[in-house]
This record gives C-alpha cells, sequence and structure tokens, in this order.
C-alpha cells in the first residue's frame, strides 16, 4: 500500500509542477541528429480560466512534416521563405484542470545540439503565459537534447 501512496504522491507533484512541455512520443527529452521523430506538446490548464490559444516556436533546423488531428482545435502553421514551419498555432479550448496533447512529426536537425521549444499560452482572459526561458524557475522552456 505505501508503493501506492508514494506513486500518487509523485503523480500530484508532477501535475502540481505542471507546465507547457515538449517530450518525443515515448516522453523523452532527448532524440537522435537527423531522426524522424513523433513529438508531443502537453498543456495544463494552471488557472482556473480555459486556455484558448496555444503557440508553439518551432527551433531552427527542425523540419514539421504533418500534424496528428486534435478534436476541437483549428491549427495554423507559419513558414518561412524555405517553406519549413517555424510556428504553430492550435485555437480551440483546454478547461480548467484539463490538458491537451498536440502531436505533431518533425525531423531532427543533422548536428548535435539543444532544441529549444518556445510555447506561448493564452488563457480566456487574454493572459499568456510564455514557456520560453525568460522566467526559466516559473516558465521555463522545453529543451530536447539531440545527440
Amino acid at each position: 500500500m505505501s508503493k501506492l501512496l508514494a506513486l500518487s504522491a509523485a503523480l500530484l507533484l508532477s501535475f502540481a509542477a505542471a507546465h507547457a512541455t515538449v517530450k518525443t512520443e515515448m516522453g523523452q527529452s532527448e532524440s537522435g541528429a537527423g531522426k524522424s521523430e513523433t513529438y508531443r506538446l502537453q498543456v495544463p490548464v494552471e488557472k482556473d480560466i480555459a486556455t484558448t490559444q496555444v503557440r508553439l516556436v518551432v527551433p531552427a533546423g527542425v523540419g514539421v512534416s504533418r500534424f496528428q488531428v486534435t478534436p476541437g482545435f483549428a491549427r495554423t502553421v507559419t513558414r518561412n521563405a524555405d517553406g519549413l514551419v517555424t510556428e504553430v498555432v492550435w485555437t480551440g479550448n483546454i478547461a480548467p484542470m484539463e490538458y491537451a496533447r498536440f502531436f505533431f512529426h518533425a525531423k531532427n536537425p543533422e548536428a548535435a545540439g539543444e532544441l529549444v521549444w518556445k510555447v506561448y499560452q493564452t488563457y480566456a482572459d487574454g493572459s499568456v503565459v510564455a514557456w520560453d526561458d525568460t522566467q526559466p524557475d516559473t516558465a521555463p522552456a522545453s529543451h530536447t537534447t539531440v545527440k
């Protein structure tokens, strides 16, 4: 029984410290250079009002090729002059005490390094939480190590 309590406490702490994160489909923070990977952006609602928009800035060198359909959300993409996706915006509704996952397929850069995923979460009152390392202690960006 104590193992169950410990697991429950760990899960509660992970949700209490939750923030918008980008991980591989398997929940990892590292991937291979040049590898095609399915990533998941997980966005929890941390206020008592709904999230209405999620904007992801795609790190340079990452080639996003497709998206999994996310029911209830409209998606728009911004591309650069070379046709590469540089930004993705999902518009919809994530209610308080809920989270959403957005899956996308991408190819990692050929060189090893670190990817920094910047996410901007807009709430129904117009406030925006910037998960972009401008306040790393309270609103960190997700990082993926490319080896």
